[in-house]
């Protein structure tokens, strides 16, 4: 995302015309791999290349939901394909499917019931880093410590 872009955003996309005209003016090699995205606080969907940062393309501000998103064509129509709530800047929680599916729902874009991969985030309450629960180890990878089963960002 060039600079001007990140200053306000990601794309924001309130219908399917609006993600189909945005997807036809990308590089062809973006539309095979996944896209940034965040739900901003007024629950609209926002995009941005993959290598944004979700941070960026939510302008600095906070956010709903955040991770990646790909999408398939769907006969004529462009449909959500995989989502996942991965993003190390924000730490969603699963719970953020909601918005997720609220925004995608507002836009009138087909979607899966869920996050079609799921992340469990957890900060440490010792050292402080961030971890991805992997396999129900609520253990810090850093320090040991134990990680708290509620999420906490």
């Amino acid at each position: 995302m060039h600079l001007a872009a990140a200053a306000t955003g990601g794309h924001r996309v309130r219908s399917a015309a609006d993600l189909g005209a945005w997807l036809d003016s990308c590089h062809r090699a973006d539309l095979s791999e996944a896209f940034t995205f965040v739900v901003d606080i007024d629950g609209i969907l926002r995009l941005a290349p993959r290598r944004s940062e979700h941070v960026a393309c939510a302008a600095g501000a906070a956010v709903l939901a955040a991770g990646e998103i790909l999408f398939c064509r769907d006969k004529a129509d462009w449909a959500v394909d995989e989502i996942t709530n991965q993003s190390t800047g924000y730490c969603p929680d699963l719970d953020s499917w909601t918005a997720v599916a609220a925004a995608l729902d507002a836009a009138g874009l087909p979607h899966p019931a869920g996050f079609t991969q799921q992340y469990v985030f957890r900060r440490c309450p010792q050292c402080g880093e961030r971890n991805i629960v992997r396999e129900n180890d609520f253990v810090c990878a850093v320090c040991d410590a134990d990680l708290p089963t509620l999420w906490n960002f």
